[in-house]
């Protein structure tokens, strides 16, 4: 099966991690040749049809704002990951998110590293997930990320690096739960002689962080927040209540009354203690932040205010999802922590310094280019893979605005072995684990790793083609 299987130039997570017969990846490589790559395709098929009966979609809009529900595809192949190198990514993880939580917490309090000259203020105050409504408002045990996805790539050589940090309603998690229970059904003897860390205690994991934020209350109520099902991650909305077993609710099933959350049903108001919210800041409560918001619950922050209740994520997180700021971020572990960071980050130039924007105009064609702002893979130029046309149209914004670009180099992102176009091919992979953080912190062994399944591309946003695999963390002496 793997004979004719050609790697591309940089790091193969199949190829050049060792995989002598006695190791996980050499017992999965020896168990998918016996399958062959026939019946493999056949099951991947009967995946498909699986992951469509379970609903395990998502909603893209055209240009015209026509929504059509999809399947995020999904890739038989696993991911491995030893857990030598799993205990350090944790750690880095970790070490990260505690001083992200930091830097949160002195950002709309006093304030001190902007003092300190670290970060201007005027970088802070520009991006658009700066929310000044939340200056010297304290959440439940000073925790302001309790649900984060940071995106990790490994590189050429081998070597993880922080991609991206997802702090306000990252998603993709039930996915991530769905395609270990669709391996699992279709592909059990991939398991036979394995040793792979689980994941199905992620839905009690989550309840018990966020109960973990109202400390007032015995026994919390805990309702997830959704905009609704015409939002493109209802699917997962859907999903994630149903398995912790909590009231799924919109807007207008919430009221406000005496500086408490009250849930309107049939029996009469219970009292809310804990919102997971999947909708964004600016939608949660008209009266503080859009007028026009009809997702949200007038007087909600005010509650919040009161410490009547909590909020998952804490409104305001979203300034330290700002690409600008994430190349703060080495610099901000070592003002808080007085660490070096675990994980590095990926090579970044800032376009608002002028020295360095210089250099990204001079070399648009060689970088990959991203509005601060921006996600799913939009806003971006791939300098390699762009037409002069787009070069000149980044140059012109870049030159327009320049604090709203970042630009790194083009990467050679690891790759794995996918079923693409009928055959084994290698595609580029990204890493999204989830970090849990109540009265202690968790990370998710494992995580969703995102695939380019569209050949020789970067991008593995959903909504760009990529699809998904599982991942498995496996004992180090046997990876």
């Amino acid at each position: 099966m793997f004979e004719s299987y050609s790697t591309l130039t940089g790091f193969d997570e199949y190829v050049h991690q060792y995989h002598e017969e006695h190791t996980s990846l050499g017992r999965l490589i020896k168990t998918l040749s016996y399958m062959g790559i026939d019946r493999l395709k056949r099951e991947h098929r009967s995946a498909e049809q699986l992951l469509k009966k379970m609903g395990a979609t998502f909603r893209l809009y055209n240009s015209e704002n026509c929504p059509s529900e999809r399947i995020l595809p999904f890739d038989p192949l696993p991911r491995l990951i030893n857990s030598s190198d799993w205990t350090r990514l944790e750690q880095g993880l970790k070490q990260r998110l505690e001083a992200i939580d930091c830097f949160l917490a002195d950002i709309y309090g006093s304030q001190q590293i902007i003092r300190d000259g670290i970060v201007s203020e005027v970088d802070l105050c520009s991006s658009l997930g700066w929310k000044p409504q939340m200056q010297g408002l304290h959440p439940p045990r000073n925790r302001w990320c309790h649900i984060s996805g940071l995106d990790l790539i490994r590189d050429g050589q081998g070597t993880w690096r922080v991609l991206e940090d997802n702090l306000r309603c990252p998603s993709g998690v039930a996915y991530f739960l769905e395609n270990r229970r669709v391996m699992k059904q279709l592909f059990a003897e991939l398991f036979e002689d394995q040793q792979v860390m689980p994941v199905d205690g992620y839905p009690s994991q989550l309840l018990r962080t966020l109960q973990d934020l109202a400390p007032w209350s015995d026994n919390p109520n805990v309702v997830l927040l959704t905009p609704g099902v015409h939002n493109s991650a209802y699917f997962e909305h859907s999903y994630l209540a149903r398995l912790m077993g909590i009231q799924l609710v919109e807007g207008s099933d919430l009221v406000c009354s005496d500086d408490c959350v009250w849930l309107m049903n049939t029996s009469g108001l219970t009292r809310v203690d804990v919102i997971y919210r999947r909708i964004d800041d600016d939608f949660l409560d008209p009266d503080c932040f859009r007028a026009d918001s009809m997702l949200g619950v007038r007087g909600l922050m005010k509650c919040f205010q009161a410490g009547r209740v909590a909020i998952a994520n804490a409104p305001g997180t979203g300034v330290a999802d700002d690409k600008l700021i994430y190349t703060f971020i080495p610099e901000i572990i070592h003002y808080y922590l007085g660490e070096e960071a675990i994980i590095p980050n990926v090579e970044t130039y800032r376009c608002g310094n002028p020295s360095e924007r210089e250099y990204v105009l001079a070399n648009l064609s060689s970088l990959v280019v991203k509005s601060v702002s921006e996600a799913g893979g939009y806003g971006m130029l791939i300098g390699p893979a762009s037409s002069e046309a787009e070069r000149e149209s980044f140059r012109a914004q870049i030159q327009t605005k320049p604090r709203n670009f970042i630009a790194q180099p083009t990467l050679q992102l690891s790759t794995v072995p996918s079923l693409s176009q009928g055959e084994l091919y290698p595609c580029h992979v990204d890493l999204r684990p989830y970090v849990l953080r109540g009265s202690s912190t968790w990370v998710t062994p494992g995580g969703l790793t995102r695939v380019a399944l569209k050949r020789d591309s970067l991008v593995v946003n959903s909504s760009q083609g990529g699809g998904s695999k599982d991942t498995w963390v496996v004992p180090c002496s046997a990876a």
